[in-house]
């Protein structure tokens, strides 16, 4: 996250926020091909469009699992976190921070320190994709993840764990980790976090997002499915999972165009999306191999990750696709490409 930038789109390609002295979000064009590419035309361009080009990602992720094919912790994965932290991080004042990797801390280390040492953290909270830490004089650290992203306590560890690049001395004595083996999570602090966050997209969890506020959305782009509920401009916190999960249970094919959606279609979208993210979240996530061990959500996928295996809900075979350069999976029964389901069997519930 460099000193500019926003969500940016060219196609059906989305890039991410910046928010150092600009929002974390703006539609625009872009002539790179960047998935969630944290960082505008500033020196370390070329550095970033190496790194996030196609081909360096699709061999990221296979190291990651040969099966699943994720690139970064979700929604439910991150409220998770959010969560699991909540009781340990809230409350306590902030003694000392350090960095291993400055690239990643925004606007740089020294400012970053100066403005979070002696600071108690009043409320820890997730928007989008984002872990946020509020302080006590109104400031904000924000903290993305990424591929790799994780946290740890030093006193669960007999020594420290690898890929240690940023830690927290609390008050009580206790340490915290942000442990990341590919660098690509990102640490930025913010004075105003209404303007940083101002152009994501509305929470798909919040009282306020309703069937309206999806038709809307939906009813004013001509975008595929897909591609459009991926941009974090639109919805914020969706990742490639939940969206063919989504997907998936309304019984709409990704390559849909969203302003030809029924009124029955969106509501069932909607539904879809929030009945997802919370069945996630009570499961933990999606466990990510090493990266994010701690869910279990990935035994109860309908589609990501079953190519060849039968659908649950009608038995034709789960097939992968591509849809915007995005690795897919649909039932080709269920989600027809024309919109019109052709199985005539009852929706059996969502396999718990």
């Amino acid at each position: 996250m460099n000193g500019e930038g926003g969500i940016r789109t060219r196609g059906q390609v989305t890039l991410s926020p910046v928010f150092e002295t600009g929002p974390i979000g703006h539609s625009g064009t872009s002539p790179t091909y960047r998935y969630i590419a944290r960082g505008a035309l500033t020196s370390s361009t070329v550095y970033r469009r190496v790194l996030e080009s196609s081909s360096l990602r699709q061999a990221s992720a296979r190291r990651v699992s040969s099966r699943y094919n994720v690139l970064m912790p979700e929604l439910p994965e991150v409220e998770t976190i959010v969560r699991a932290c909540r009781p340990r991080l809230e409350g306590r004042r902030i003694v000392s921070f350090t960095s291993r990797w400055p690239k990643n801390v925004e606007p740089n280390v020294r400012a970053v320190r100066r403005a979070l040492v002696g600071r108690t953290i009043t409320e820890l909270t997730r928007r989008g994709k984002f872990v946020v830490l509020h302080l006590d004089d109104g400031g904000t650290l924000l903290i993305h993840l990424r591929m790799s992203g994780r946290f740890e306590w030093a006193a669960e560890h007999d020594s420290e764990p690898r890929h240690v690049r940023a830690t927290w001395d609390l008050d009580d004595g206790n340490r915290w980790l942000f442990c990341d083996a590919r660098k690509f999570g990102r640490i930025t602090y913010t004075r105003d976090f209404e303007a940083a966050s101002a152009a994501l997209g509305p929470e798909p969890l919040a009282r306020g997002f309703t069937v309206a506020v999806l038709d809307r959305l939906l009813s004013a782009r001509k975008r595929q499915l897909k591609p459009l509920l991926l941009d974090q401009s639109v919805l914020a916190g969706l990742g490639n999972i939940y969206t063919d999960e989504a997907l998936y249970r309304a019984g709409l094919h990704p390559a849909l165009r969203a302003h030809r959606l029924t009124n029955e279609q969106v509501r069932a979208l909607h539904s879809a999306i929030r009945y997802i993210l919370r069945l996630a979240i009570r499961r933990h996530g999606t466990s990510i191999d090493w990266i994010y061990p701690g869910g279990w959500m990935q035994k109860h996928l309908q589609v990501y990750g079953r190519a060849g295996e039968a659908c649950r809900r009608c038995g034709t075979p789960i097939v992968a696709l591509r849809v915007a350069q995005r690795g897919t999976h649909i039932c080709p029964g269920c989600q027809p490409r024309d919109g019109k389901r052709r199985t005539t069997k009852r929706r059996a519930p969502y396999q718990p």
